[in-house]
């Protein structure tokens, strides 16, 4: 399993919540308080992603040094600000690639994406989903992992203009009834809204009036924080949030 958040609001250093935070992704890369049987280190590898102007493409940096051994990142989280960011730390699920490549976030213009779980049977119980991607998204995978499947799938829908919480509400539930026992917390953004399930593993979130932040846990211990209740899909930016069931997908809009 992995760890991630993301965050929308004011300019920041990319390292206040990577590495600077009590309990950043850097503090639950090696102390992660909700693994919940998938791991305790995460040791494979990190990245991050991050917007140089607001409404622009994004940039991502990826690495299998863990996260706590990669000077150069810090020095650039530490001289980059940023209104918006994704970031992830990787336990790698046994027998899957430990290469940048199956590193989150996954980028495709201004959409980053990172998944927090595993898909059980892979790849056996995706072949039917993965049958429905055009081929050339198939061949280009970033790696062959779930995680990167899982991004496929839901970049196709992006790409079709459909709406981001349906898209992930979909895929979600295509893969959980594909796989049973799959834990499918997603995470999105595209530098102004962020989208995230809860499907079998840990979430929070925090919103105020300026920002937006969700996360696989609470980087500090400021008030603030709700669970994300399992099964739901949020949608938040700066001043709201929405939940959505993912029981009941037709009601996402």
């Amino acid at each position: 399993m992995c760890r991630h958040l993301a965050y929308v609001g004011p300019p920041v250093p990319l390292s206040a919540p990577v590495l600077d935070a009590p309990h950043s992704l850097l503090h639950q890369s090696y102390a992660p308080a909700d693994m919940r049987g998938g791991g305790t280190v995460n040791v494979d590898g990190f990245g991050a992603g991050w917007y140089p102007e607001p409404g622009g493409a994004a940039l991502r940096y990826r690495s299998v040094t863990p996260i706590w051994a990669d000077e150069s990142f810090a020095a650039l989280a530490r001289a980059t600000r940023t209104t918006a960011m994704l970031g992830a730390v990787r336990s790698a699920t046994t027998g899957m690639p430990v290469t940048p490549g199956a590193n989150a976030p996954f980028v495709d213009g201004r959409w980053l994406f990172s998944h927090n779980g595993r898909v059980i049977g892979w790849p056996d119980t995706m072949t039917a989903l993965a049958g429905e991607l055009p081929v050339r998204d198939l061949l280009t995978l970033d790696a062959p992992t779930d995680a990167a499947l899982l991004w496929a799938l839901i970049r196709t829908g992006l790409r079709a203009g459909e709406d981001p919480a349906a898209v992930l509400a979909r895929v979600v539930t295509s893969v959980a009834a594909a796989a049973p026992g799959s834990r499918l917390n997603l995470l999105l953004t595209d530098g102004a809204r962020i989208w995230a399930t809860a499907w079998d593993h840990a979430l929070s979130l925090r919103v105020d009036d300026d920002s937006a932040v969700v996360a696989s846990e609470p980087t500090d211990g400021l008030t603030g924080w709700t669970e994300v209740p399992d099964r739901h899909l949020v949608e938040a930016r700066p001043g709201r949030h929405r939940l959505h069931s993912l029981l009941t997908t037709a009601g996402v809009r």
